[in-house]
């Protein structure tokens, strides 16, 4: 009988969080005892949401798959446009292969999924103008009766996006469906730690309660599927996209390119599209892109960059495309440990992140988007199901490798052969 998939990201799940004794975390205990735990998963760069979750279902880097950043480049705009829609992926997907192969899909809150060929979605999706609300924007992204029915269900358990009630609403919707809908291949996308640790720190009580949370919606989930009758040929995938580092200065490049007179910051501190240089935050990196028109140097960018605070390393576009980052790039600037980047184009070029502003876009405790290469910024992965090996520890890994794992978990013929990633032989039964 062909296996089901069961893929359950905790954002910003780290390696750190699953080593040594992890009796707190019964459900996802039980699975490492059951299954394969690969310990340390090298990200790709940069290590943020959106193209991480589209390298877990291609198999392939950002400059091959398309999601480069979260956001699109849209320097004027306050709350740029994210990367929601399928369309944006260049490269077939898992679900797509599953689609085409006959399987039942669902997916919840799975970044670049909205208007996709899942059966059953609710993309991760928000209103982002203000002619449109998060009903009509969730409708028109995600499986339009199917949200319906979730929302009529279990619209009573969310306030809007906020944590941790998203993720409880999102847990109820995934339980509801594996019990009903019996899906083969499930995606399911748990964002509450992301959240904690961002506003809070990587190793707060606030995110700790989180880890804790996910915990037992991970046991909520797996209850659903035994309950179904689906457990005993139900591969469970337990993984993270991302790590984050605690941050406690911003640093706003695009305030130096103004001062230089290469670009003009608006009233609201985005920056004009008449930009010749421009800094377009990956939060713990950031993509400088310069216009192929523009008279600037890169060596006179590259020299100004350098001498700023809180650089670690600049990569040039060759160096950010071997790591797989956007070869259309100028450069790729690195942070070091406690800074990161914003896109503002007013204020100082380097500030402490305030207490008292907080409640602002873009101000964090805590971030992801640095290289994968920073030490002690694994994710991890645990894997337990029909034919994978029981008991097992795997010290190391890379994100782009569970696809192709997941496609050979699944069967899946259709799944593209020459992709940046391999399968992990060795976390199957021989």
């Amino acid at each position: 009988m062909r296996k089901k998939l069961v893929v359950i990201s905790i954002d910003a799940l780290g390696a750190a969080d699953l080593a040594g004794d992890v009796s707190h975390l019964p459900n996802i205990k039980s699975l490492i005892a059951s299954g394969t735990h690969v310990e340390e998963v090298t990200g790709i760069y940069p290590t943020v949401t959106y193209p991480s979750h589209t390298t877990i279902v291609t198999g392939c880097y950002p400059k091959t798959h398309g999601i480069v950043n979260n956001v699109k480049r849209q320097s004027n705009k306050l709350s740029p446009d994210w990367y929601w829609y399928a369309k944006d992926i260049r490269v077939p997907t898992l679900f797509d292969a599953a689609h085409e192969e006959g399987l039942k899909t669902a997916a919840f809150l799975w970044p670049v999924t909205a208007r996709s060929t899942i059966d059953y979605n609710i993309a991760e999706i928000f209103p982002n103008r203000i002619w449109t609300n998060q009903v009509l924007i969730s409708l028109h992204a995600s499986s339009p009766l199917f949200l319906f029915q979730m929302n009529r269900k279990y619209g009573h358990l969310r306030k809007g996006i906020k944590q941790p009630e998203l993720d409880d609403f999102i847990t109820a919707c995934a339980v509801d469906t594996l019990k009903n809908k019996r899906p083969d291949v499930t995606l399911i996308h748990l964002v509450d730690m992301d959240s904690q640790r961002h506003g809070y720190g990587v190793n707060s009580h606030e995110a700790e309660a989180a880890l804790l949370r996910q915990d037992r919606r991970v046991g909520e989930i797996i209850q659903a599927v035994a309950e179904a009758g689906d457990k005993e040929e139900t591969v469970f995938a337990i993984l993270g996209d991302h790590y984050q580092i605690d941050v406690d200065k911003m640093i706003r490049l695009n305030v130096l390119f103004a001062e230089k007179g290469w670009q003009v910051p608006t009233k609201i501190g985005t920056t004009k599209p008449n930009w010749e240089v421009w800094a377009n935050s990956c939060d713990g990196s950031t993509y400088i892109y310069i216009k192929k028109e523009s008279a600037v140097s890169p060596s006179e960018v590259r020299e100004l960059i350098e001498k700023a605070e809180g650089i670690e390393v600049v990569y040039t576009t060759d160096q950010a495309k071997s790591r797989g980052a956007d070869p259309k790039c100028t450069f790729m600037v690195e942070a070091k440990r406690g800074y990161y980047f914003v896109d503002e184009a007013k204020g100082a070029s380097v500030a402490e992140v305030q207490e008292k502003e907080m409640w602002l876009p873009w101000r964090y405790r805590a971030v992801h988007g640095f290289s994968p290469e920073k030490e002690n910024y694994a994710t991890t992965l645990v894997l337990s199901g029909p034919g994978i090996r029981k008991n097992h520890k795997k010290s190391k890994g890379r994100l782009i490798d569970e696809a192709p794992t997941f496609a050979k978990i699944l069967g899946l013929n259709t799944f593209p052969q020459k992709i940046d990633g391999k399968v992990l032989e060795d976390v199957f039964e021989e």
